[in-house]
Order: C-alpha cells, then sequence, then structure tokens
C-alpha cells in the first residue's frame, strides 16, 4: 500500500469508527504527519475502501517509517511502540472519553461497556487480528464445558529489545503496567505502548478506582478494575464489599479477585485489582452438590459447588449479608489447620490459607464463591501441593490464577505446535517420544490413544478433548479438598467450625 494511501486511509477508519470528527480531519493528517516525520501528503484521488484493514494500513505505515530510517528496528516490539503512537494520535482526550462513558451510563450501564468495548477495538488498544489468532475450543468434562485457550495474542519479545530493555536505566514509572500512569505513555522497549489506551473513573465501595479493558481478553468483554492507589492486593472484607458493589452498579458483569498469596495467585500482586466481564463460566453454571446452613445466616443460601476446586456459594438479596458471612468464612480459614487433610494455616511464620473470590448477580440476588486457597509446598511437590503436579506440568505449570478457576484454561503458545505435532504422529503412528515437540506428551499420549480409532480427521479433535481433561484434573489438584467421601467430610468440618 503506497504512503498517502495508507495515510488516508488511516483518516477514514478514525472518521468512520468515530475516534475523530469531520472537523478534525486535516488536523487528523497533519498530526500523522508530525509523527511519521513527513512534511507534505497528497490525498489520493477516490474513495477508500468500503472494509479498511486497520493491521494491514498500520503495517504499511511502519514498514514505510523502517524504509525511510524513522523506525530503527524492523521487530515486534519496536514495530508496536511505533504502531500505537500512530493510533495514539487518533485517539480522543481523556476528558472526552469519560464524558461519552458517563453519559451512556446514566441511561444503562450496558450501554457504557457496550460502547466502550468497541472504542477500546478501534482504537486498536486491543488488537482484534491478534486476538483472531488463539485457538479457543470447549471440552466436555464432569464438571460441565470448560473452556481451552492457547493464547497466541501477546507478542514475544525479540532478542534485540530484551538486550536493549538490558541496558536501559532502572524506571519506577509507570509502577506497574496496571496504573493509571500507563493512560497515553509512549512505552519503551521492556514496557508497552499506551497512546491509545483510556482509562474511565469508577467508584467503588466509597474508594476511587478505574476500570479498563485487557488489552489480550480472554473472553468476552475482559475488563480490569483497579485501585487508583498502587497498593497491594489483599482479600479482606473490604474487598468483598467492593465486589459486590461492582456487580451492583454493572450487573451486566461478573467479577473476581485473584488470591493475595503467591503461587495461587495472579501475577500482579502489587497493585490491587479486580477482571471481571460479560461471560459465564462453567463455575458459574456449576450447582450446589452440598447445600449447607451457616448458624445465624439463615437468610443466606449455601452450600459447596460441583467443581473440582473447593467452592463455597452463597447467595442472598442484602449484598451486606453476604460481606459478612463471607468475613466470617475467610477469618477462619486464615487460621485454620486441619492436619490430618494437610492443610497448614502457617509453617515457620509464613501464611498459606487464602480465598479467590468472584461476585455476580442471580437476578436480584448476590452470589458470592468463595474458592479456598492454600500454597504450601513440600520436597515433592516445590511449585505447590494445591498447584498442578508435575505429571501435568507438559500442558500446564503456570499458576491457577481467577480466570483458570472458574474455568478457562489459559495454554502457553508453545502447545499449538506441540499438540498438532502429537495428533500427526498418533494419526501416523510414529514414535512420540523421538521428536522433541512430542516427547513430553509421549506417556499421556500413549495412555488415552487407546480409547479411540484415530485418523487424520480427527486426531486434533482428539487430542484438545483430552488437553481439556487434563485441564479438569489440574483444576482438580488446585482443590485443597480431593473430591472423595474423606475429602468432603473434612470440608464439611471446617464449615462447621464458622
Amino acid at each position: 500500500m503506497e504512503r498517502n494511501e495508507a495515510i488516508f486511509q488511516l483518516v477514514t477508519y478514525a472518521l468512520r469508527t468515530g475516534l475523530i470528527q469531520p472537523c478534525e480531519e486535516l488536523w487528523a493528517v497533519n498530526a500523522l504527519l508530525a509523527q511519521l516525520k513527513l512534511d507534505s501528503y497528497t490525498p489520493p484521488v477516490g474513495e477508500a475502501p468500503a472494509d479498511i484493514d486497520l493491521p494491514a494500513v498500520l503495517d504499511a505505515l511502519t514498514d514505510d517509517a523502517y524504509e525511510r530510517g524513522v523506525l530503527e528496528e524492523n521487530s515486534i516490539v519496536y514495530r508496536d511502540l511505533f504502531d500505537t503512537g500512530l493510533m495514539g494520535v487518533l485517539t480522543p482526550r481523556p476528558a472526552q472519553v469519560i464524558y461519552t462513558f458517563q453519559a451512556l451510563r446514566a441511561e444503562s450501564p450496558e450501554q457504557a461497556t457496550d460502547w466502550y468495548y468497541k472504542f477500546s477495538q478501534d482504537t486498536n488498544y486491543i488488537r482484534r487480528d491478534r486476538i483472531a489468532k488463539d485457538v479457543q475450543w470447549k471440552a466436555d468434562t464432569e464438571y460441565g464445558e470448560l473452556d481451552v485457550t492457547i493464547n497466541l495474542s501477546k507478542p514475544e519479545k525479540d532478542p534485540k529489545a530484551i538486550a536493549a530493555a538490558r541496558n536501559l536505566p532502572a524506571s519506577a514509572y509507570p509502577r506497574c503496567q496496571l496504573c493509571a500512569e500507563n493512560e497515553g505513555y509512549a512505552g519503551r522497549v521492556n514496557h508497552p505502548a499506551r497512546q491509545n489506551h483510556r482509562v474511565v473513573p469508577i467508584t467503588i465501595n466509597g474508594s476511587p478506582w478505574f476500570l479498563q479493558y485487557s488489552p489480550y481478553v480472554y473472553y468476552n468483554e475482559h475488563c480490569i478494575c483497579f485501585n487508583r492507589e498502587h497498593t497491594p492486593m489483599k482479600i479482606d472484607r473490604a474487598c468483598f464489599a467492593k465486589l459486590l458493589d461492582f456487580v451492583g452498579q454493572f450487573p451486566h458483569y461478573f467479577v473476581g479477585s485473584n488470591a493475595d498469596l503467591p503461587i495461587v495467585g495472579g501475577s500482579i500482586l502489587a497493585h490491587d485489582h479486580f477482571q471481571g466481564g460479560r461471560y459465564t463460566f462453567a463455575m458459574a453454571k456449576a450447582p450446589v452438590e452440598t447445600p449447607f446452613t451457616f448458624p445465624g445466616f439463615e437468610d443466606v443460601q449455601a452450600g459447596i459447588v460441583k467443581w473440582p476446586m473447593s467452592v463455597v456459594r452463597l447467595t442472598a438479596a442484602d449484598p451486606a449479608r453476604l460481606v459478612e458471612l463471607a468475613d466470617r468464612i475467610l477469618t477462619a480459614w486464615r487460621g485454620y489447620t486441619d492436619e490430618a487433610a494437610f492443610i497448614f494455616a502457617q509453617t515457620d511464620g509464613e501464611p498459606h490459607n487464602t480465598i479467590t473470590p468472584i461476585a455476580r448477580r442471580r437476578g436480584e440476588d448476590y452470589e458470592l464463591d468463595l474458592v479456598l486457597r492454600n500454597n504450601i509446598t513440600t520436597e515433592e511437590h516445590p511449585l505447590g501441593v494445591y498447584h498442578p503436579h508435575a505429571e501435568l506440568h507438559h500442558i500446564k505449570k503456570e499458576n491457577i490464577g481467577l480466570i483458570e478457576v472458574m474455568g478457562l484454561a489459559v495454554l502457553p503458545a508453545r502447545l499449538k505446535t506441540e499438540l498438532a505435532a502429537v495428533a500427526d504422529k498418533l494419526a501416523s503412528g510414529d514414535d512420540l517420544t523421538a521428536d522433541p515437540l512430542t516427547a513430553a506428551h509421549a506417556q499421556w499420549a500413549e495412555e488415552f490413544k487407546g480409547k479411540y480409532e484415530i485418523t487424520a480427521d480427527n486426531a486434533l479433535d482428539i487430542v484438545y478433548k483430552e488437553t481439556g481433561l487434563v485441564f479438569a484434573k489440574v483444576l482438580e489438584h488446585a482443590g485443597v479438598y480431593a473430591r472423595t467421601p474423606e475429602g468432603k467430610e473434612a470440608f464439611l468440618k471446617f464449615l462447621g467450625t464458622i
């Protein structure tokens, strides 16, 4: 695509998506010229295509910048820094975004989030083309249909960017990738560009927070709400109140928090934040299999959920009642030890027990799922007793955070190639142990291949199905109480202490 044509299409795209107004067209051209380090522009003759391919337009302008020496390295990190700067030129200022969001929210929270989610994609902050490359499927298990995704949308750093980052002076700005200081930040080789990023302020339980979407959406309208202050994550009474207040304000969304301890927590424990969105996970569909009544809380429906992890579900019309009961459960769990069940509140002064909470609306009622977590390690399980065990690491070795807890496996990009290779070898009968791509999966594949008549046409579907069953086992490993009669008895013993 010729340079002038690419500029013309990019400005037309911004007009069509409402990022700029017709009166801003010439300003937008000149702002792009400054970003591209050009001093002239000749508009092409004719109309822009009906469907403008934004990634192709940005690629054309980035290629041209590299050819002219404006872009120093033609690699994914440097290209992302550059094309985000181009989109930042066309992204409305924060005040405009906040005004539109709040005006729509006055009509309905759903209208506000519908607009904001589309806006976050139109600015290319959420890169639709990369999200589309993610491999996704559902797997039937005894716990319902689990979601599985091989995430390919998060770019890997290239060696030159890694080397350049090593030579940068230490920086505490922005303090982390969640902080509000990211809004409009130009980025650097060790921190993503965010000129096209806009956050909207919300108040949760009387305190100032912000709402945004994840740039690597794992599910529909995958949002993040984060504390205005860079303060560590903490699961406490106030956390439960904030979660329930959020779903009170945005009843079409669920919201949850990662746990606040290493191993069982998420990747960013230094900044208090929640994740939510407009998606119904298998966990939300799972029924209560063992009802339980807490003394003094007869107005709260409660029980153990049929789920591979250890989940207490609380449902009531009054969110304050859920906060009170959840706080009592958390307090009891923090200090609970049952050596026979290998539950230790602490060892050598290190705390182990915490909770992963998830809130949602159930009609007019409020619902809170409390997932019991424990991060103790042993010589046999150095990464965690209640963590995927070593025999499952060929599929999932990383922490089991909020998203996995709810039933969505986020698997590493390597598995796209590796699982395809496993399928090919199962169909052809080749030796799985002879290929580095498949050797780690060989024992697993040998165990299930006898269940099927495997052909070239069905091999990959079978491998994906079995991967989903491994994920169910991963969640069972992460459950503090085994799904056995003994495990259930121990679970009920704990609940009886509340």
